[in-house]
């Protein structure tokens, strides 16, 4: 809105009474100067609340910016870490060191192995994997109850060598991490306090770095990666959905873009020439 105000400022324009025609070449302006289209349709939305607040509020008559819609956003299809660069990024705090040489891990070691199999295992957003208490993973059943987003909660397994991970850091990194404080959170700091999401973000980026990859993987490049591997291997896109908590299978569709080897499978399984 200050930019808007400025703007209007600048054109000698009285926004009270701006027009559809002002306010188009204003977004124009924004379109000339290369920004972003997210960033115009953000304009544009505070735009509409700014005059739609004053339309209500009777201090203008009719809304200009009613009749204007923003640019299209183009969708951008999720990055996927591919299978040597998760062995990479596995092997940083794993028992066998990056270039295959045993080694003793430390209690953080045993943590951060665990945080980042927990991630590629399930899918787990970075919010939900510090949300996580003891009591929600279940050695028994191999299942984890993650609570996701509007506090949906959902069960998720989880295969053996991530349950061995959490299992080595329960007994052997969690108590000495801990000391002598108290929290049921299960993945907890070297201080013994409960494992915050910036906190598991740091350690992921310095993961990334030691294993030599990409800076801009990121934990949830993780998630897209755990859900392209289970359509590769033919899951079906219900079963994804529900492992990921999407409200809508439209959300989970975009894994299809990244899956060709499943769409030729499908194809070749249902077309009558095939």
């Amino acid at each position: 809105i200050e930019a808007f105000l400025r703007w209007c400022d600048r054109k000698s324009i009285n926004p009270l009474s701006a027009t559809h025609r002002q306010l188009r070449n204003y977004l124009g302006e924004l379109d000339a100067a290369r920004y972003a289209r997210s960033t115009m349709n953000r304009h544009l939305s505070s735009l509409h609340g700014f005059y739609g607040w004053m339309s209500i509020a009777g201090i203008i008559d009719a809304d200009p910016s009613s009749v204007l819609s923003g640019p299209k956003q183009g969708k951008h299809l999720p990055h996927v870490i591919q299978e040597p660069e998760m062995d990479r990024l596995l092997r940083v705090h794993g028992p066998i060191d990056l270039v295959g040489t045993p080694r003793t891990q430390t209690p953080t070691d045993l943590r951060n192995q665990a945080i980042l199999e927990f991630l590629y295992a399930c899918g787990a957003r970075i919010s939900e994997v510090a949300g996580l208490r003891l009591g929600d993973v279940d050695f028994s059943t191999n299942l984890a109850k993650l609570l996701g987003k509007g506090n949906k909660e959902r069960i998720v397994p989880l295969h053996g060598l991530c349950m061995d991970a959490l299992a080595a850091y329960l007994e052997h990194g969690r108590p000495k991490l801990l000391g002598n404080k108290r929290t049921d959170s299960f993945f907890v700091s070297s201080r013994g306090n409960p494992m915050s999401s910036d906190a598991i973000r740091r350690m992921f980026k310095a993961a990334v770095h030691t294993a030599g990859l990409d800076e801009r993987i990121s934990p949830h490049d993780m998630r897209h990666t755990f859900a392209t591997d289970l359509l590769d291997g033919e899951a079906d896109l219900r079963s994804v959905q529900e492992m990921l908590g999407h409200s809508s299978l439209s959300t989970t569709q975009i894994y299809t873009h990244l899956s060709p080897a499943r769409l030729k499978s499908a194809h070749n399984q249902s077309h009558p020439r095939a």
